[in-house]
């Protein structure tokens, strides 16, 4: 946990310092030469986990609050002489949840602390981000992503989210279930001061036990609620809860879809093996490239395969300048039923050649010594 202490005394800095220092070996301390009224001066190249803001003076919320509106990942930990009861509430309206007097005690600091961190999820391990992306349109991303999340929390035991990104036309949420959404990520975003692992939850549909859904919102309207900080906080939250973060990307570039992209352990553009397909996954690799993306992460995923395409997967391989990760065949039927039912395709067709990719997928992706696969994406992951 990376916490900047910002304060005007650098005798009382030092003493912070000590203290939040011997809560743990993995909190990074460091202080600031901003003072309380600058909070703005706390982001310096890196973002920190926790502000603390010593000696801070009411006059100064203002300035706060658009440190908590910028930054929504930050937790903000106030040091002050006012503890009124106006001041507390002036300072939850903020986005301020911890409050303590002038020096405090060790004990008070590291409870704040540890509030903050169950807050995070902290007590979790940390999840894995996966980034699925349609190279073109009905490439069946929204299928594979929907799908093989309820094989890991279904057949593997694991804690799944699926966040639908599809600002425009998302409906990830009627792959898998006729549940409706009582909540999606606009709303969410629109409320991000209230964000911690509770009220993400809250916010998603439980598709099945360990499978949460969070869904696209209902009007494409609301998708400029939704900027790239606030996702940033959301997978945040999301992977240090989940042993899986899957992420329905659409198909969009910009800095919203780009945030996750950066994020992720992995990033499956889905391809058909067609040439309209192949040339957007081509177009798509070379962004990735451009953006500095190790090629490591990137994996294609070729949908609805057939055998005797005229199109080999070294083709592909060749031509995308980008490494197979895992082929789809093409089953039309199953694959429809399953969506005009809203049912996931292992349940509906346990013995379908789909199923049965989706659950080597599902085996090469989780932390299982007996029965991950021991390819380049297993080593891949056991280096993290």
């Amino acid at each position: 946990m990376k916490i900047r202490i910002l304060s005007d005394n650098h005798d009382s800095a030092e003493r912070l310092r000590a203290t939040l220092a011997q809560a743990g070996k993995s909190m990074d301390v460091a202080v600031g030469h901003a003072t309380s009224s600058e909070p703005l001066g706390a982001v310096n190249g890196t973002v920190p986990d926790v502000v603390v803001l010593d000696a801070f003076r009411p006059a100064n919320l203002g300035a706060l609050e658009q440190l908590t509106l910028r930054y929504p990942q930050i937790e903000p930990i106030v040091i002050t002489a006012d503890t009124s009861s106006d001041f507390l509430l002036q300072a939850f309206r903020a986005g301020v949840r911890e409050v303590l007097p002038i020096s405090p005690s060790p004990e008070a600091l590291h409870a704040a602390l540890a509030r903050i961190t169950r807050k995070r999820g902290g007590s979790a391990t940390n999840g894995k981000i996966l980034a699925l992306t349609s190279c073109k349109g009905g490439s069946g991303a929204t299928f594979l992503a929907t799908n093989l999340a309820w094989v890991l929390a279904a057949a593997h035991g694991k804690r799944v989210a699926l966040i639908d990104l599809n600002l425009q036309f998302g409906d990830a949420a009627m792959y898998v279930t006729d549940q409706k959404p009582a909540s999606n990520l606009a709303l969410v975003c629109q409320q991000i001061h209230r964000l911690d692992a509770a009220f993400l939850q809250s916010a998603m549909i439980e598709v099945a036990p360990g499978f949460h859904l969070l869904a696209a919102p209902d009007d494409p309207a609301h998708s400029t609620d939704v900027r790239p900080e606030h996702v940033e906080a959301i997978l945040k939250v999301a992977r240090t809860n989940y042993d899986f973060v899957i992420v329905d990307v659409g198909r969009s570039l910009d800095a919203v879809s780009l945030k996750p992209f950066d994020m992720a352990d992995m990033i499956f553009p889905v391809v058909q093996l067609t040439l309209p397909f192949i040339r957007e996954a081509k177009r798509l690799v070379e962004v990735f490239v451009s953006l500095g993306y190790p090629m490591s992460k990137v994996g294609l995923v070729v949908n609805r395969q057939h055998k005797n395409s005229d199109i080999s997967l070294q083709d592909v391989e060749r031509t995308v300048k980008a490494k197979l990760f895992k082929t789809v065949p093409n089953s039309y039927d199953t694959v429809a039923a399953s969506v005009n039912q809203g049912e996931p395709i292992a349940r509906l067709a346990k013995s379908s050649p789909v199923t049965k990719a989706l659950r080597e997928i599902a085996e090469s992706l989780v932390d299982d010594p007996e029965k991950a696969s021991k390819g380049w994406l297993s080593r891949l992951f056991a280096t993290h």
